[in-house]
C-alpha cells in the first residue's frame, strides 16, 4: 500500500480517498489458510479527564476450542471526528496499537462490527483486514447497511443481507433463540458463506461470539 493508504488522516474528505483506495483491494474469496486462533476485537470510548479516548481490546483465543490464550488492550487519543460511514479513523489506530501487543498473531481477526455490509463496502473489519492483510470478518449487533428477512428463530437461521441493488452483503444470523440476530459479513480474504460458519463456531450460548463478547467486556475496563 502507499504511503497515502496506510496513515490516519484527520480531515474527512482525506479520509474518503483512503476509503476508495482501500475498497479496491477487499477479497471475498475465502483465503485463510488454517486456523487456530481468532482475536476478538471491540473498542470502546472512556472519557479521560474530558478528553475522548479510543480504547481497543483484542482477545485472543483458540480455535475451534475458544480457549483463552492472550489479550491486550491500548488507548489513544481520538483525532477523527465522529462521521458515520468513517468510524474505522476513530477506532482504527488503536485497534492497530492494541494487535501489536499480541505475542501471537491471530488467523482471523473478528470484529464488533461491520465488514462489506458498509454503504461503500469498507467497515472496520474490511479496513483493518486490507491495511494488516489478515482475514477479517465483521459482526455488529445492528444493521448499518442494506435490508434483510427476519431470519428463522433458531440458532444458525440466518437470511441473506442484501444492498438496494440486490448485492449480497452478509447476512443477518439467529445466534440464540429469542435473541435479536446479529449482522455478520465478510471483511477480507473470507466469502460470506464462510463468514456465517465461522461466526457461529464462535458462539457459546450467548448473543455474541465469543471472541467479540469477551473483547467487549474487556474494552469497558
Amino acid at each position: 500500500m502507499s504511503a497515502e493508504e496506510t496513515r490516519w488522516p484527520t480531515e474527512v474528505h482525506e479520509a474518503l480517498a483512503v476509503q476508495a483506495a482501500l475498497r479496491a483491494r477487499v477479497r471475498l474469496e475465502d483465503d485463510l489458510g488454517e486456523v487456530n486462533c481468532v482475536a476478538g476485537i471491540d473498542t470502546g470510548f472512556p472519557r479521560r479527564g474530558g478528553e475522548p479516548v479510543a480504547r481497543c481490546a483484542v482477545v485472543l483465543l483458540s480455535f475451534p476450542e475458544l480457549q483463552p490464550l492472550e489479550q491486550a488492550t491500548a488507548e489513544l487519543p481520538v483525532t477523527f471526528p465522529y462521521v458515520p460511514g468513517l468510524l474505522a479513523f476513530r477506532e482504527g489506530p488503536a485497534i492497530e496499537a492494541a494487535l501489536a501487543r499480541l505475542r501471537r498473531q491471530p488467523d482471523l481477526l473478528l470484529f464488533d462490527g461491520h465488514g462489506y455490509a458498509h454503504p461503500r463496502r469498507l467497515g472496520i473489519a474490511s479496513h483493518l483486514g486490507v491495511r494488516l492483510d489478515r482475514p477479517a470478518i465483521g459482526c455488529a449487533k445492528s444493521r448499518l447497511f442494506g435490508h434483510a428477512a427476519e431470519p428463522g428463530p433458531l440458532p444458525g437461521d440466518h437470511s441473506p443481507l442484501c444492498a438496494p441493488d440486490g448485492e449480497l452483503l452478509g447476512y443477518a444470523l439467529r445466534t440464540k433463540a429469542r435473541c435479536r440476530p446479529v449482522f455478520v459479513s465478510p471483511g477480507h480474504r473470507v466469502s460470506a458463506a464462510t463468514a456465517v460458519r465461522l461466526v457461529l463456531q464462535c458462539t457459546r450460548g450467548y448473543r455474541l461470539p465469543e471472541p467479540t463478547r469477551l473483547a467487549d467486556l474487556l474494552s469497558k475496563g
